[in-house]
């Protein structure tokens, strides 16, 4: 089969930090489900796996960790798919990724993909809708029907914030307050809910006394969160919560002591990479997260179709995401 792997950790810009390969195609077994890929998207994951994690020698690694296509075959213990089957998923990180012809993915993390969309509008979303569906009602807890509560989300441009900003406006009553540096992206923000929009380019306190807000109840950090901790700190109100998702080097929780404010991470492989109790929870709310696509509550992500699925645009891809200048989600469709 066809896909896209690396054997050193090297810059995007070197033709051989992503190349074209023949893999076997695998085998379904157990709980695993064998898919056709037929779409993927881009994630910071992707890179950060691919500059960081080292491959044994004579190996490939295959990265990918959005995809929506058809089931071709599955494992004897398969009990919620069937050959034929459109599905979406993010995958596991200890196992090969989407950019293949084929992958194996256990059914537990696997959802029915939306009606209402194409492959390619599909793959947009499974990640970055897993982890703001996470982050909210399973590590923050948000409570879904309070009117008096508000969220501070910052980099909301991105792929997590642009389905976070949906859900949180869908299925709650919290007052959205999201940042965004660029033109295009506050307007991409207004266009999908965000009540209040701020420049996080300035101190976001700064910001907050600008425009006269109210401190927040909760804040999700999406990314530089080491650049905006103590604003942070200081615009959470008393007994908030505070979720991150990104890798800050440094990041010092005394200053959330006084305020009895509680952190909570989100990562949205541990499901699978531990093989929790609650691993089905993800099937779950994919299901959950098509329904409210197909009843047009949640619009995809998609924020630019880069074409098909080969190194080449998957390089470029990598190059977009490592300058943290995308808008929405990278798409790519199809094996040449």
């Amino acid at each position: 089969m066809k896909a896209i792997g690396y054997q050193q950790n090297l810059p995007i810009d070197n033709p051989l930090s992503l190349q074209d390969i023949e893999l076997d195609a695998p085998t379904a077994k157990g709980h695993d489900i064998l898919v056709k890929v037929r779409a993927v998207s881009a994630n910071p994951v992707d890179y950060k796996v691919r500059t960081g994690m080292q491959v044994p020698e004579g190996e490939w690694r295959v990265l990918g960790f959005d995809a929506a296509g058809t089931v071709q075959a599955v494992g004897e213990d398969v009990t919620l798919f069937k050959p034929g089957d459109k599905v979406w998923y993010a995958g596991d990180l200890t196992r090969p990724g989407s950019n293949a012809e084929f992958q194996l993915v256990d059914e537990r993390i696997v959802g029915f993909m939306p009606h209402t969309l194409s492959f390619a509008q599909a793959a947009a979303m499974p990640l970055t809708s897993i982890t703001a569906w996470e982050m909210l009602f399973d590590r923050l807890d948000v409570d879904r029907n309070d009117a008096t509560k508000s969220i501070l989300i910052i980099g909301a441009a991105g792929g997590v914030g642009s389905i976070m900003v949906q859900l949180i406006k869908t299925l709650t009553q919290l007052t959205i307050v999201a940042t965004a540096s660029r033109p295009e992206t506050q307007i991409w923000l207004e266009a999908l809910g965000a009540d209040h929009i701020l420049n996080h380019h300035c101190p976001l306190s700064k910001e907050f006394d600008q425009y006269e807000l109210p401190h927040v109840d909760y804040v999700v950090s999406l990314n530089h969160t080491e650049k905006h901790q103590t604003d942070i700190a200081q615009v959470v109100k008393p007994q908030g919560k505070v979720g991150l998702i990104d890798d800050p080097e440094i990041f010092n929780i005394m200053p959330f002591k006084s305020k009895s404010v509680s952190i909570h991470w989100e990562f949205m492989f541990t499901r699978s990479m531990f093989h929790t109790k609650d691993m089905r929870a993800q099937h779950q709310l994919l299901n959950e997260i098509a329904s409210l696509i197909d009843s047009g509550e949640l619009k995809t992500t998609v924020g630019e179709h880069l074409g098909t699925i080969n190194a080449e645009n998957l390089r470029r891809a990598h190059q977009r995401l490592e300058a943290h200048s995308t808008k929405g989600k990278i798409v790519l469709e199809g094996f040449e």
